[in-house]
């Protein structure tokens, strides 16, 4: 009677507990809204007090020291000039506030917004705030990933999709290459520089780092199997890296290279996709997809193998370190140029 009677409390406390942590959130995201919307604020009455005096020499920065100060005094931290100055840029960017729904503004934090705000590019902006809400990336990832060019990196392989003419699957309401990046970013697997010939240890640190390499993959993404034992008649093969994504509705074969990409591992890849699809798929899932990851590919192997048409086969490149704002522009300025020179897209 004792041990039932201590159980049922034990239940009730969790009960009380989660009903805690269920206002608690209400509240933060509600003093989050409001605080986010007075900083909005605040920025549109500087911007309005300096065009004001704006015949007065330098009045900008008279008006951020001064104002700092007095609210320093009055409220203490959180107010220095640097703080005014983002308020002041939160509104020069964001200048109608009414854009945001309040679910993003409940669920971006203001450390969200101070990061985002100096994307100048407007869709982009607006691309990592709907990414942000509706993924519930944090500080340090929504950070990671705009260091990545996580969002460029998208846009190119979306226009060499175009230049393919390719629309993998017959989905409505997604297209593959809204799913697929080149280059792939994988800095998080702390593998060496050198890792040619290494594929077991560059699969083996995506297992250690899962959850990162789901976040890079992108929407959608589950893990299913490494090392996925297929079975024909006569051989067993082994697929490295098995995922299913629940919005293409589809599995998605994974291959680690780890040098530059061969018409061998296309041709391996292109035997293991119709084979998990004969005798893995069910009968409500689409095509599988292949992706090969190589740290080389060379355009010549890729215009004239299956890949320039096969809708699901793509082909994509990674890194192994964060790569530079140089080094990244540069990548996607070469894919860019590709997708300029190929016309087919255009017919």
């Amino acid at each position: 009677m004792t041990k039932k009677a201590a159980k049922s409390d034990i239940q009730f406390f969790k009960e009380i507990v989660s009903l805690l942590h269920t206002a608690r959130t209400i509240a933060y995201k509600s003093v989050n809204s409001v605080m986010i919307e007075t900083y909005w604020q605040i920025g549109k009455r500087i911007v309005g007090r300096e065009q004001r005096g704006k015949i007065r020499a330098n009045y900008g920065e008279y008006l951020i020291v001064n104002l700092s100060r007095y609210l320093t005094g009055t409220f203490g931290q959180g107010f220095s000039e640097a703080n005014l100055l983002n308020f002041r840029q939160f509104y020069l960017t964001f200048p109608e506030f009414s854009q945001f729904p309040t679910q993003c503004v409940g669920n971006l934090s203001w450390s969200h917004f101070r990061i985002i705000m100096r994307i100048e590019n407007k869709k982009e902006r607006n691309y990592y705030i709907k990414e942000t809400q509706e993924q519930n990336w944090s500080v340090r990832i929504l950070e990671r990933n705009i260091k990545s060019g996580y969002y460029r990196r998208l846009l190119s392989s979306q226009k060499d999709s175009k230049s393919k003419k390719t629309k993998a699957l017959t989905i409505k309401t997604n297209d593959t290459s809204d799913f697929i990046k080149d280059p792939y970013v994988l800095e998080f697997l702390d593998v060496p520089e050198n890792i040619s010939g290494k594929e077991t240890m560059v699969e083996a640190a995506i297992i250690t780092n899962l959850q990162s390499f789901l976040l890079e993959l992108g929407r959608g993404f589950s893990f299913v199997a490494r090392q996925l034992r297929i079975s024909s008649e006569t051989m067993d093969f082994y697929l490295g890296l098995v995922f299913y994504n629940f919005l293409l509705k589809c599995f998605v074969i994974i291959d680690i290279k780890t040098t530059a990409l061969t018409s061998q591992d296309i041709g391996q890849m292109d035997m293991y996709v119709r084979m998990f699809d004969e005798l893995k798929r069910g009968p409500d899932d689409n095509p599988t997809l292949g992706i090969i990851l190589c740290t080389e590919k060379d355009e010549t192997v890729v215009k004239y193998s299956i890949l320039s048409e096969c809708k699901q086969i793509f082909a994509s490149k990674y890194k192994t370190i964060l790569p530079t704002e140089k080094e990244l522009a540069a990548m996607i300025e070469k894919k860019n140029a590709k997708f300029l020179q190929d016309k087919t897209w255009l017919k």
